[in-house]
């Protein structure tokens, strides 16, 4: 069977709220997919229903095909992370897997592995209460992949990890990936999500609005974007692009920012009229700006929009 989560005409209510509205879609093993959504959209939720923690409404949730509540030993099978700091705060590092461990049957020799695959070989005798965000955040990693399972499901993995930590949590989710397992984190950081995952599932006020590859997302959203040129010969090379009916504009010497057209065509256009370009630059979209653009009708909470700065007259003033 494939190791795969298959969430299946979901929904989930709590009273008059609808936190998960139909929502439908599979997460595959061998590549990180990213579970992105504003804040209220619903992913907490669904994980929470995925690991067995809210029964759904309607509709099935399913991990290797059984739900989570059917699986004779889940930490073999699921690792999860939903709030790194869930733990004992009296307990050591190593106390706290080694509890885990003993309900698994799981050796020491793997509490051991984890602790130093986490880095956390330096601190793991002293009191979880203590750590740092970051720390806290290595602990809840190393008790997701206690098991050794073949499914990891991460909420927010790179909260609080320094760029050393980031770059070690990144590596680590595509080599699991690579490994053949199922790979499922939630984060904000945008940036962070499009380094690390292939594929997104985008959620917006408990509904599918995305089911795809990053690449296609930011693709998508590139559209309609310009293309940045340069050249010394930007008069002539406006001249040839208005005789086209392109759009153009410049706010630079040089620089010419062409919209309405490929930048194929800027290159044939530049080699018809024998014009030397030194850069001829798509501008694609971030996936933050595909991201704001996919959920902007979804955006539950909206903060107050900052008041316009005014610069003082310094006549006045003075």
């Amino acid at each position: 069977m494939v190791d795969m989560i298959d969430v299946d005409h979901v929904s989930k209510r709590y009273g008059e709220k609808v936190a998960v509205d139909d929502l439908t879609f599979a997460v595959q093993p061998g590549i990180v997919t990213g579970f992105l959504g504003p804040n209220g959209a619903g992913k907490s939720t669904t994980m929470r229903m995925i690991l067995g923690l809210d029964a759904p409404t309607s509709g099935t949730v399913t991990v290797n095909g059984k739900a989570y509540r059917d699986l004779a030993a889940p930490l073999h099978e699921i690792g999860a992370m939903l709030e790194a700091r869930a733990i004992h705060t009296g307990r050591s590092a190593y106390n706290h897997l080694l509890a885990m461990a003993q309900t698994h049957g799981i050796p020491r020799s793997r509490v051991t592995e984890v602790i130093d695959l986490v880095g956390l070989t330096d601190v793991a005798r002293k009191r979880a209460g203590g750590f740092s965000l970051g720390m806290g955040q290595r602990l809840g990693i190393a008790s997701a992949l206690l098991g050794d399972p073949a499914t990891v499901i991460l909420d927010e993995p790179a909260n609080g990890l320094d760029p050393e930590g980031i770059l070690w949590i990144r590596n680590l989710l595509k080599s699991l990936a690579a490994d053949g397992r199922t790979v499922f984190l939630s984060s904000h950081l945008m940036s962070e999500i499009a380094l690390t995952a292939e594929h997104l599932i985008v959620v917006g006020k408990g509904r599918l609005i995305a089911d795809t590859s990053v690449s296609e997302i930011v693709a998508q959203a590139s559209e309609n974007s310009a293309v940045r040129v340069r050249t010394p010969d930007a008069t002539a090379l406006r001249d040839a692009l208005a005789a086209d009916g392109v759009s153009v504009r410049s706010d630079e010497r040089g620089v010419l920012e062409v919209h309405g057209v490929s930048s194929e065509r800027i290159g044939e256009l530049a080699a018809e009229q024998a014009i030397v370009l030194h850069e001829l630059t798509p501008q694609t979209a971030s996936l933050e700006e595909a991201f704001m653009r996919l959920t902007g009708d979804s955006v539950e909470y909206h903060a107050a929009a900052f008041p316009t700065p005014v610069t003082p007259d310094l006549e006045q003033v003075a």
